[in-house]
């Protein structure tokens, strides 16, 4: 593992993508739990990049959610459902990952859904460059259907009892909702992280992941980047580095208990998933 500052984690992602080789864009993938500093970590990968010289696509899956109506076909509160049913894979590789693949003409669409007014979207449709880096945030995003749409692939991993506080503070307070400390954590408890132990169980994503942001302190991070080390078989485009380590994925985390570590999370309640 290596450990350093939040400038220093961020340099080393940036260099990662820039290890990348082929003639099409970039597509990266920051999954992880939402709690866990995702987000933010895309946010701020997408700003050096572009510091860079880079065109930054910066996208979300929460910009990928079938409407309400239609996300729930197993109930609210089904970690099932939170896993198979709340996200329109279909329209996110059609619109968005195979036209930025190998083969594709790079004309894209970012969204298909706005959760502000809970509708469908049709943006215009833009052409990326060739060099262009997609940075794309999002749970659930080293799942079989969608592995191989990624070039390169970071996972985020916080402890359990954070994901926990950061979500009672974002739904409360960030975000202004009118839901109570009770309410987020039925909802986090019921839904979210079970729906995580489905995922962790089928898919393995941090067995998959290139590098692992160990996320508990997010101005002290450590990282454990796998070069070479994916169990997917697939391709690797980018370049081995030395400085890399490999680590060994776990299987399927016991969530029940605080203080658990969380390798892989939930989608968050900012977008009612």
């Amino acid at each position: 593992m290596d450990h350093g500052t939040r400038d220093e984690l961020l340099d080393h992602l940036a260099e990662a993508v820039g290890s990348v080789t082929g003639t099409h864009p970039t597509r990266v993938a920051v999954d992880g739990p939402p709690a866990a500093g995702k987000t933010t970590l895309a946010d701020e990968l997408a700003v050096v990049l572009r510091e860079r010289g880079r065109d930054v696509i910066r996208a979300t899956v929460d910009d990928f959610l079938f409407p309400r109506a239609l996300r729930y076909p197993r109930g609210e509160f089904s970690a099932e459902g939170c896993y198979v049913d709340a996200h329109d894979r279909d329209s996110l590789t059609r619109v968005l990952l195979d036209p930025l693949g190998p083969g594709g003409d790079r004309r894209f669409r970012p969204a298909v859904y706005d959760s502000a007014t809970d509708t469908v979207l049709s943006p215009p449709v833009t052409t990326a460059p060739a060099d262009a880096v997609l940075v794309f945030d999002g749970v659930f995003l080293l799942r079989p259907e969608l592995l191989d749409r990624w070039d390169l692939r970071i996972f985020v991993s916080t402890a359990l009892d954070r994901t926990v506080e950061r979500a009672v503070v974002r739904a409360v307070v960030r975000d202004h909702q009118v839901s109570s400390r009770a309410e987020v954590e039925r909802r986090w408890r019921e839904r979210y992280l079970p729906a995580q132990q489905l995922y962790f169980a089928t898919a393995r994503p941090t067995e998959h992941a290139d590098i692992v942001v160990h996320n508990d302190e997010p101005r002290q991070p450590v990282w454990e980047s796998r070069v070479g080390q994916r169990q997917d078989g697939g391709r690797d485009r980018r370049t081995p580095s030395p400085a890399g380590h490999a680590g060994s994925g776990p299987g399927a985390p016991d969530l029940r208990q605080r203080g658990d570590r969380l390798h892989g999370g939930p989608g968050g309640h900012r977008a009612g998933q």
